[in-house]
């Protein structure tokens, strides 16, 4: 889930997964949320490459909702680069992969499943080291999930698609998009990860010195072990994980025992608290070289933005700025916080389909124009 205030990082991450900490979830929580260095965060429809800027709406979350049931045990498991990886797959038709935040997993898409489902074929995946795929004690970086969806892509959908992503996921699958120009043919970001920069500066390294080599790197690594694995415990806790969702989400109706439930569980993993450690240290290092702009650079699909415009941690000006350099941009303003999908599902849901029905051409369509 991708959201609150933590003492790490950059806008990169994910809100939400921040302060959670799932297999990767951090939750040093102030009164008030700022977005800048110290928080981890890691942190409208288009024809013929116009946009159009709807006015922010607000409504009552999931009422009566149809829901994805949860499995203890999850739903299906693709092997990954010899790493066990959750995901779901719902419906018939053109294909839509969703993606989740920071600490979250596939449950976190529970009300749009089912609904976006009656008209695509959707898949949500698990990424390695969170939810109930994977705890992999590896090197994690931005170009482990691309490639993992990537790859998930290429072996188990194995045809064009849309990408959907909130907060980690949606930085996710633009990185994702870059490299599968003709595979994907859309996307779509839920309050995005990702920051605009220079990455060439972020990438200049200095030579260690021995005295930082020997010494202080490994005291320095003693005393982030020790603090980050104190924040870890803190963080899993229900109690903690309750109040963090609470502050992200403008509306906590959805703020259930389901979605404890799909953030407690995979915390409890073997190696969960050494990938979180991971994450915290290793790939908040060096997060910064993958900027939005460079990657923005390299799309080439249709674009949609899903915003929340109350997010405490990825407000509308990021929205507003994506739009400004990606011109085959949608947006659609939302009054929710960090997480729509589940805050205003129906919402989210409305805006998803409508721009799908603009965007992906049916088979039966593309059937009747080669026959003619």
């Amino acid at each position: 889930m991708s959201t609150s205030c933590a003492s790490v990082g950059t806008e990169w991450l994910n809100p939400v997964s921040t302060r959670l900490a799932l297999p990767g979830k951090i939750n040093h929580f102030r009164g008030k949320c700022e977005l800048n260095r110290r928080n981890f965060a890691f942190n409208g429809i288009v024809a013929a490459g116009a946009s159009v800027m709807t006015p922010s709406v607000v409504a009552e979350p999931s009422k009566g909702l149809e829901k994805l049931p949860f499995k203890q045990e999850g739903y299906n498991y693709w092997t990954w680069r010899g790493h066990k990886i959750h995901y779901v797959v719902e419906g018939e038709g053109f294909p839509v992969v969703l993606i989740h935040g920071f600490g979250a997993s596939a449950f976190h898409w529970r009300y749009n499943i089912p609904e976006l489902a009656k008209k695509y074929k959707v898949y949500a995946l698990d990424l390695i080291g969170f939810g109930w795929s994977e705890k992999a004690l590896i090197d994690y970086d931005a170009l482990v999930w691309r490639d993992q969806v990537v790859d998930f892509m290429k072996e188990i959908v194995k045809e064009p698609a849309v990408l959907v992503g909130n907060s980690l996921g949606g930085f996710t699958a633009l990185v994702a998009a870059a490299s599968l120009t003709d595979q994907v043919k859309g996307v779509s970001l839920l309050n995005s990860a990702g920051q605009f920069g220079d990455a060439s500066s972020a990438s200049e390294e200095t030579e260690e010195t021995a005295l930082q080599k020997f010494i202080l790197k490994p005291l320095k690594e003693i005393f982030q072990r020790a603090f980050l694995g104190f924040l870890f415990w803190q963080a899993k806790q229900p109690a903690r994980i309750e109040s963090v969702l609470k502050s992200v989400y403008v509306n906590s109706s959805n703020v259930d025992d389901y979605l404890i439930d799909s953030i407690t569980r995979p915390a409890a993993d073997p190696n969960a608290g050494e990938v979180y450690y991971r994450l915290m240290t290793r790939f908040m290092s060096n997060q910064r070289k993958y900027t939005l702009d460079s990657v923005l650079r390299q799309l080439s699909c249709p674009l949609l933005l899903v915003w929340g415009d109350l997010d405490p941690w990825v407000g509308p000006a990021k929205a507003n700025r994506i739009k400004e350099f990606y011109p085959n941009t949608t947006v659609v303003n939302l009054k929710a916080g960090h997480c729509p999908h589940d805050e205003v599902p129906e919402l989210v849901n409305e805006a998803l389909l409508d721009w799908l029905s603009t965007t992906v051409t049916p088979a039966s369509s593309l059937e009747t124009v080669s026959e003619i």
